[in-house]
């Protein structure tokens, strides 16, 4: 029988129990688990801002999980090229991406299962952080 080695990749970006959710589902379907920290400037690229933790503390984070066997930086914009480095057979993802244009790309091209889990609609990085910058905005004009 061939090992499942899985990947989960994330900003994992201020960290919550989504997050958590995401890597011990992973890790419930895989015997090794890989977690890609994205770049502070792929979070950049993609959402237009970057990250609240720097990488270097993000992959401090998720790599002492017990849940995660190798925490690794997403250097790479693409997925495939990040495959054919880490050569890992079932990439995990969650369901907000399914039926997306990219998430049906990505399944086309991929030679490795893709694996959706729920996506924690009440709990998010961009959430969080939205928050904090509503927090901060309300702290300046108390001073």
């Amino acid at each position: 029988m061939a090992i499942r080695i899985g990947y989960a990749a994330g900003a994992y970006d201020l960290f919550h129990v989504g997050h958590l959710n995401i890597l011990r589902h992973a890790k419930a379907h895989c015997d090794y688990l890989i977690a890609g920290v994205v770049s502070d400037e792929l979070c950049e690229a993609r959402k237009g801002h970057p990250p609240v933790i720097p990488l270097a503390e993000r992959l401090q984070i998720v790599g002492g999980l017990q849940c995660v066997d190798s925490a690794v930086p997403e250097l790479l914009p693409d997925k495939l090229q990040t495959w054919e480095e880490l050569r890992f057979n079932v990439f995990f993802k969650g369901d907000d991406w399914r039926g997306t244009p990219a998430g049906t790309a990505l399944e086309a091209a991929f030679a490795a299962e893709v694996v959706y889990f729920p996506y924690t609609v009440h709990t998010s990085s961009s959430r969080l952080s939205q928050s904090l910058e509503v927090l901060n905005s309300r702290a300046g004009r108390r001073l």
